[in-house]
């Protein structure tokens, strides 16, 4: 007889990609192995839709209400579930309400799962007026209260042991068998350098503009930007493409250098490196920061690089822009990497040992 895990997250199901690309992509995989999955997110697409853009205040609080009425609803039929399984918060404000419910009154375990360094203050300049009402202390109280905790590196694991013994490292991963499973094209004439990234990270390519300007004075290329909302650089080279899940691999292929600048602070500690992930799943030769876990992801030089200051910048993109067979090498030294350590694959088996 299959055992249930019911999933409580904060996001529709296929929509975020925290969500995606931590658990929701081994969904089949414990199928498989007999658990029944459910899962169970504060907000709806309705709400998701209209929760990050501008206005809408009435809209957005009705919304917000609704998602605590099925909050509360959904205590009703934990008893059904073998498993708890929540991801970041049960509620996307307030304190934690339903966390504490399961653990103190109700005596149910729970695994608590983060990805990013949530207990730090980080929200849409949309809803700014709104974010005290986040209660970012709770995050510590989530994981003293779970069973045990899964974090998305080190940096985030160090964290919750100050509050909880039982925490293991679940990098973000990528399903290279599914999803991304097609390769950049390094024999093509025109030579793409790109980023991905929602509108809330892309200040950190500000550093890398001059760097940018400075190379289109020698050579031509394309610096491709893939995300939610265009920005305009002043790049004779700069060519925005709208993010769309249907089309995010094959826009991704178009990028000959993936670029993943980052700025050495906390919060950028607690970031698992997924733009690299996906770069280097497509065998994209990666530059990133060496800030967090991206110096535990990439072998500077060997599957990938790591640059500080402008003038590393540019000397890598240099070489990468001249030898096409370097790109290669390393796209393909890339690829192997995540294949060997941050793909599906390599971790579906922490997975399931979550649920035994």
């Amino acid at each position: 007889m299959s055992k249930k895990i019911y999933f409580i997250v904060p996001y529709p199901h296929q929509e975020a990609p925290s969500q995606r690309f931590r658990f929701e992509q081994y969904f089949d995989f414990l199928e498989a192995n007999e658990f029944e999955v459910e899962i169970y997110p504060f907000i709806n697409k309705s709400t998701w839709k209209t929760l990050y853009g501008e206005g809408k205040v009435f809209k957005k609080a009705w919304g917000i209400l609704m998602s605590f009425v099925r909050r509360f609803a959904l205590l009703s039929k934990l008893h059904k579930a073998d498993f708890i399984f929540i991801h970041r918060e049960a509620a996307h404000i307030g304190p934690p309400i339903f966390e504490w419910i399961i653990a103190k009154v109700l005596r149910r375990k729970y695994v608590y799962d983060f990805d990013d360094a949530i207990w730090l203050p980080n929200y849409s300049e949309s809803n700014a007026k709104f974010h005290r009402l986040k209660a970012y202390w709770k995050v510590r109280y989530c994981m003293k209260w779970a069973s045990q905790i899964t974090a998305g590196n080190a940096y985030l694991a160090d964290y919750a042991r100050q509050f909880n013994p039982n925490v293991q490292i679940v990098p973000t991963t990528i399903d290279t068998v599914n999803h991304h499973n097609i390769m950049t094209d390094h024999q093509s004439h025109e030579l793409t350098i790109g980023w991905t990234g929602t509108h809330t990270t892309m200040h950190y390519l500000d550093e890398l503009i001059p760097v940018l300007k400075s190379l289109e004075q020698k050579y031509t290329f394309t610096f491709l930007v893939i995300s939610n909302q265009s920005n305009n650089y002043d790049l004779k080279s700069l060519k925005f493409v709208k993010w769309n899940k249907a089309t995010e691999i094959e826009d991704l292929a178009k990028i000959n250098i993936g670029v993943m600048p980052l700025k050495k602070d906390i919060w950028s500690e607690g970031k698992c490196g997924f733009k690299g992930l996906q770069y280097m799943a497509l065998e994209i030769p990666t530059i990133m920061s060496p800030v967090g876990v991206n110096s535990t992801i990439v072998q500077n030089g060997i599957n990938g690089f790591l640059v500080e200051t402008e003038e590393e910048w540019y000397e890598v993109l240099e070489k990468l822009i001249l030898e096409r067979s370097l790109r290669i090498q390393i796209g393909k030294a890339g690829k192997r990497r995540i294949e060997e350590a941050y793909s599906v694959l390599a971790n579906q088996e922490k997975y399931l040992n979550l649920f035994v």
